[in-house]
């Protein structure tokens, strides 16, 4: 069978959505067996991970992106299907307004936060939505939803047939799994996400300002600028000053894993989620996790974390507490955070189920 997967969010400056379309195509490779995975464009290889730009080269990109400009801007002519390979099933990112007809369409369900939370997004990013949920979602064979939350979020929301649409959790690479902590002075807690609304790194901080072992810890803040970051990195440049927080800026890929291993807790209070894969990435490497108690985050971590209430800055700062003054809490909640990954949040795991559902397609 002949799988072709859109793959131009590899080609844009992108965060989660991008850690999960480079990953997820890897393993496809790695497990297609008798199936060929193709990409659009065609993408012999993957190059390094780079979420700030495109593992392509610049001419492969800017062709590409110029084939979906074209594609969205004239709905009427069968563009993108004169200029893509053959392929039984196409899956659909959401760059794509106007996928073509008389072949079979899936798609990936990442979360609902523009329907939910639009304040939290540009008017860009509620338009994209729109246009993907009335003309890839509405009109896909099947689909994939990241986490159960997603899926009934999306029926709910989207009127969707949720029969049609499939829970895969994504995994966590490899080298998460026993990754080695790298040195530090100090102990630390650590965030990694983007600096955003959504993510709530405000609230974080309103916390830290409230710890009680400011002296013994140090908190770190691992995160590219998102949209309407500004305020929020103006406050860490300063902290980072004062020597209050220490805000580390966008990560290499490969640097990841030891600053995560290394933590003493891994604090996530994000407002909404889709899976959350910092702290999926968190518990493969038996780091301790304070998340939010809402959307997908109780699901993923499956009981294995501290829950809190994101908007409230002292739930978060007690649980901070009291993780870093319990070696034994530390110790079962890392333990169990690993297992729950090691069991169920690993790539080969997910590209083997996504196989399945192409043929089921």
């Amino acid at each position: 069978m002949q799988i072709l997967i859109d793959a131009t969010p590899l080609l844009l400056r992108s965060a989660g959505v991008k850690n999960y379309t480079y990953y997820w195509i890897q393993s496809l490779w790695e497990q297609a067996g008798n199936d060929r995975i193709s990409t659009l464009p065609a993408l012999p290889r993957l190059g390094p991970l780079n979420h700030e730009d495109s593992i392509a080269g610049r001419l492969t990109t800017y062709l590409h992106l110029g084939r979906i400009f074209a594609a969205n801007a004239m709905p009427g002519l069968p563009f993108l299907r004169w200029t893509m390979p053959s392929a039984d099933v196409f899956h659909v990112s959401n760059q794509i307004r106007h996928p073509p007809k008389r072949l079979k369409l899936t798609a990936t369900i990442y979360d609902m936060t523009c329907r939910l939370m639009p304040e939290l997004h540009t008017a860009a990013n509620i338009h994209a939505d729109e246009a993907m949920a009335k003309n890839v979602l509405g009109q896909a064979d099947r689909l994939i939803a990241i986490s159960e939350n997603s899926r009934q979020d999306a029926a709910r929301l989207l009127g969707l047939d949720a029969e049609r649409i499939e829970v895969i959790y994504p995994g966590v690479p490899e080298v998460y799994f026993g990754a080695q902590a790298r040195p530090s002075e100090k102990p630390y807690v650590l965030y990694v996400g983007a600096i955003e609304p959504r993510k709530n790194v405000d609230t974080l901080l309103d916390a830290w300002e409230s710890f009680r072992l400011r002296d013994d810890f140090d908190l770190i803040v691992a995160g590219a600028s998102g949209w309407a970051g500004a305020k929020t990195l103006a406050r860490l440049a300063a902290k980072t000053r004062e020597g209050a927080v220490r805000y580390l800026g966008y990560v290499p890929e490969d640097e990841l894993p030891g600053l995560t291993a290394g933590a003493s807790a891994f604090v996530y209070p994000s407002l909404y989620e889709g899976f959350g894969l910092p702290v999926a990435q968190a518990m493969a490497a038996g780091v301790p996790v304070i998340t939010s108690n809402t959307s997908c985050l109780p699901e993923v971590t499956g009981g294995s974390a501290l829950l809190v209430d994101p908007r409230s800055a002292t739930e978060i700062q007690v649980a901070m507490e009291k993780l870093v003054m319990s070696a034994e809490l530390r110790h079962e909640l890392g333990a169990a955070g690993a297992a729950r990954a090691k069991l169920e949040y690993r790539w080969r795991v997910c590209a083997r189920k996504s196989l399945d559902f192409f043929h089921r397609v």
